[in-house]
């Protein structure tokens, strides 16, 4: 509408008041709602072939969108297992800390599994204060072999002394039998020392290896007790949290609630444009919003980056060929702005929607010597008119209110 007003004064209106200067027509009289279309017809051609052009020059280097949002991350709470919630400490839209317990789950089985760790682990004491009193009773085993086996020895060789010296009462036999109760005492006495090796395997490998396996079941044991309590992942506030003890929790069909992390959406906000509107769109550039959440209010931003890819063009693997024939509507060029000023978008709640223009801006290039006389008109041309839709924006803003409480009802 601004348009096509600015462009008919500099067209019907000349035309109009040329006839009426030279050919003495009049409104009412000579140009009528019957005779108007032919009486100022050359001003009417070159009134809509004007509108067009500028139209066109004014969304083409001055691009607007209804499309734009400060999206906002949220976390789900779930718990790692399913179970039945035995105590809630938050309540909904309550602030939390990282780390902050949210609620605790059923965790009976997780006690008697941590309980039997424990007891493991003192029975492997034990074992290692009985081993103790074996190896003690080993080693007086030892001594009494190693004592009968000197006795024995004594005996052997006392009697070899008297047989070498001719002695008749030292028979062959008796040597004999001191010899084979000399080996039998090596051998009771190296059973001994094998027994003392075995308590002191168990004592220094094996059951210092199965406290290790005791303390590893317990680690494992106080983890899971652990998950039973599910803790805030990040610092936010709870939202859609309506647990109550009693209540199942499951992570796979039932999550508890969603956490809204502190700053996520804050002075961002992301804007979906045309494609066309590509070669325009450029990380550096100037814009401005308006949103429903801040009415007359507009907002100077930056594009501070372009998302280098279009959504509608992914694709995932699948058991079809995909046709490009069956996609559905094109997708748009994503722009990512922030205020210019710090603190002007404070007040614009994570997810609001609003409206945006950007604006292209020649001024760097104007300071070019060496461009044309051409294509420096063109230019402050589209800076000129870039004025159009700033005031279309504001215009926006004094009728939002009017528009969403009175006709749309919203």
């Amino acid at each position: 509408m601004i348009e096509l007003f600015l462009c008919s004064l500099v067209t019907i209106l000349p035309d109009y008041l040329l006839r009426r200067r030279f050919q003495g027509k009049r409104f009412g009289e000579h140009i009528n709602f019957f005779t108007v279309w032919y009486e100022l017809r050359w001003g009417i051609t070159m009134c809509a072939m004007l509108t067009t052009t500028l139209i066109t020059i004014v969304f083409y280097f001055h691009p607007s969108t209804s499309s734009v949002t400060s999206f906002f991350r949220t976390v789900t709470i779930l718990s790692e297992g399913a179970g039945r919630v035995e105590e809630v400490y938050v309540v909904n839209n309550e602030r939390v800390d990282a780390g902050a317990p949210l609620f605790k789950l059923d965790a009976s089985r997780q006690e008697a599994a941590l309980e039997a760790a424990e007891r493991r682990i003192e029975e492997i004491d034990a074992a290692l204060v009985v081993a103790q009193t074996d190896r003690n009773a080993a080693l007086a085993a030892v001594e009494q072999a190693e004592a009968s086996r000197l006795q024995v020895r004594e005996d052997l060789d006392r009697r070899l002394t008297l047989q070498a010296r001719g002695s008749t009462v030292i028979s062959e036999r008796d040597v004999e039998v001191l010899q084979n109760e000399l080996d039998v005492q090596e051998g009771i006495l190296d059973a001994a020392r094998a027994g003392v090796a075995s308590v002191d395997a168990n004592i220094t490998v094996l059951l210092p290896a199965q406290r290790a396996t005791a303390e590893a079941a317990l680690e494992q044991a106080v983890v899971e007790l652990e998950k039973m309590t599910v803790y805030a992942g990040t610092s936010g506030t709870v939202e859609q949290f309506a647990l109550q003890v009693g209540d199942i929790v499951n992570p796979i069909l039932r999550p508890a609630g969603i956490i809204v992390p502190e700053g996520s959406g804050h002075n961002r906000f992301e804007a979906g444009f045309p494609q066309i509107s590509t070669q325009v769109i450029k990380p550096g550039g100037v814009a401005e919003i308006l949103c429903a959440s801040n009415p007359f209010t507009v907002v100077p931003m930056v594009i501070v980056d372009v998302q280098d890819v279009i959504a509608s063009g992914q694709i995932r693997p699948t058991d079809s060929l995909v046709d490009a024939q069956t996609q559905g509507p094109p997708g748009s060029i994503v722009a990512f702005l922030e205020p210019i000023y710090a603190g002007q978008t404070d007040d614009i709640p994570p997810g609001s929607r609003c409206i945006a223009n950007a604006y292209t801006s020649n001024h760097d290039k104007l300071d070019d010597p060496d461009l044309g006389f051409g294509q420096r008109t063109f230019m402050h041309v589209v800076d000129t008119v870039g004025l159009i839709h700033a005031a279309g924006l504001r215009l926006r803003a004094l009728l939002m209110p009017l528009q969403m409480l009175v006709f749309t009802g919203h």
